[in-house]
């Protein structure tokens, strides 16, 4: 069926939200509840408005009293109310209150849905910018099992009634693109914005799951919101399921590794062994709340100017391997990532980096963006609980090592890096493996697009098997030999 637009000429191409709302309350199939709690029923407001609510609503509700919905959905282990957790108790409560209710034998076409969210808008003081969960559990036929869309936001905008008009607008994009989309998700995706300015409001985790999604690899998914400006950093943990970045890092110690990791190899691996015993020999830095996260930034996703989504599974599925979680952010500058960190987290930080990045880190020309250059940026990133352990570079032609102590930095920037040098925040890994200083992954992967020998042993224990066995970075086995 054609969109047709109903006003918002702006808008070209673009149904407005009246118009997505009406769509869906003319659908005769289409029924379903709303349960909103945080910031008023504003989803469902947008149904009653635009006219013929009653084939589509079955039920709207605000738990807002805490006793209440805790008798209504069961009480939170964390007593904590804007989770993932309660809003899937809500979803799942909802829709089980429709099949159980409604006579599927009278209604055999019916499409039940249950769309929820749970927020916190802005607070009194303006210092908390609030958050929030909402989703739908819904069916597209009614002979299938369930879907499910589930995503998580961060309020940008500083005023409460602000909040809720955008919350209601996004909740009116997710039904609609949940029902009219569910079959191009990237689409769906971007369909989320419809009349939505991206600096209001941020995505920064979402989940598909059901029969009709389920081919879908949901850390994709999470590149698309990377890509679409929707975000600037996605998670995901070993088992490949995206994750919420508060839930990981929140009052956490925080160790980081950058790099393309493509493949990862055994110098990566070295390097975060050595750095997390050092890290954990830092003042109150304790192990169970420490975090160690493999970052891959956005620029080295990139291939001949486009994000090349295949070689960033590549890389996502052999971390995920080897027990890591996994970052993908938007921050080319380390002072962004630390900055990023910073938002949930003020407990100690560490970067753990090669020679050549550190010497970027001193390169002015990532700088001159901002006002206050270099230094501005070195204000960002030091002023923080942060050290950077650095790993030795062998080099090819003299076999010297270079550390902290013998790298050159440009001319100008030789007394900033004495500076921090000195004051403690550059250490060197000094407890390396000399036996592998000559790995470089430019060069696995140029043996492993050849075909060529003996890149595996330059490789963590079980990745060469992965390569090979799932065909990775263009890994073509050769046929074996048969003796005749």
């Amino acid at each position: 069926m054609p969109e047709t637009i109903l006003g918002d000429k702006e808008f070209e191409n673009i149904p407005s939200i009246k118009s997505k709302a009406l769509r869906i309350n003319l659908n005769e199939n289409i029924y379903g509840t709303f349960a909103e709690i945080g910031a008023g029923q504003e989803t469902v407001r947008n149904f009653f408005r635009a006219g013929g609510a009653s084939g589509t609503v079955a039920k709207t509700m605000s738990a807002y009293d805490k006793d209440f919905s805790d008798a209504i959905y069961g009480i939170e282990e964390d007593g904590r109310y804007v989770t993932e957790s309660r809003l899937q108790k809500m979803l799942v409560h909802e829709f089980d209150l429709i099949e159980e209710r409604i006579n599927r034998d009278k209604h055999p076409n019916r499409l039940f849905f249950s769309f929820a969210n749970t927020v916190a808008t802005i607070d009194f003081a303006k210092k908390y910018k609030g958050h929030g969960w909402l989703g739908i559990r819904y069916q597209i036929d009614p002979k299938e099992p369930f879907n499910e869309i589930t995503l998580h936001i961060r309020f940008h905008e500083n005023d409460a009634q602000l909040q809720q008009v955008t919350l209601g607008t996004l909740g009116v994009n997710l039904i609609y693109g949940a029902y009219y989309k569910y079959d191009q998700p990237n689409k769906l995706l971007r369909y989320l914005y419809d009349h939505i300015d991206k600096d209001k409001i941020e995505i920064d985790t979402i989940n598909f799951s059901g029969p009709r999604f389920a081919d879908i690899d949901n850390r994709l998914i999470s590149l698309q919101l990377i890509k679409n400006g929707m975000t600037d950093a996605v998670m995901f943990d070993p088992e490949g399921h995206n994750i919420l970045p508060a839930r990981i890092l929140y009052k956490k110690n925080i160790l980081a590794l950058r790099g393309s990791f493509r493949p990862v190899t055994k110098v990566n691996i070295d390097m975060f062994k050595r750095s997390y015993e050092m890290f954990l020999n830092e003042n109150r830095v304790e192990k169970d709340r420490t975090e160690v996260i493999f970052e891959i930034t956005l620029s080295n996703l990139r291939a001949e100017g486009e994000i090349d989504e295949e070689d960033f599974m590549d890389r996502a599925r052999l971390l995920c391997s080897l027990g890591h979680t996994v970052m993908i952010s938007n921050f080319q500058e380390y002072y962004k990532l630390v900055e990023y960190f910073s938002r949930y987290t003020k407990m100690r930080m560490g970067l753990a980096m090669g020679v050549n990045n550190l010497v970027d880190v001193f390169d002015e020309k990532y700088y001159r963006h901002l006002s206050g250059g270099i230094l501005e940026a070195f204000g960002k990133l030091f002023f923080k609980d942060l050290k950077v352990y650095l790993y030795p570079m062998k080099d090819p032609e003299t076999g010297e090592y270079v550390n902290s102590e013998n790298l050159k930095v440009h001319p100008r920037m030789k007394e900033l890096y004495k500076f921090f040098k000195y004051n403690g925040k550059v250490v060197d890994i000094t407890d390396y493996d000399p036996e592998i200083m000559n790995i470089f992954s430019r060069e696995v992967l140029s043996l492993i697009e050849s075909g060529k020998d003996g890149w595996e042993k330059m490789l963590p224990s079980g990745v060469s098997e992965i390569i090979k066995e799932k065909h990775l970075f263009n890994y073509n086995a050769l046929p074996e030999k048969v003796d005749n």
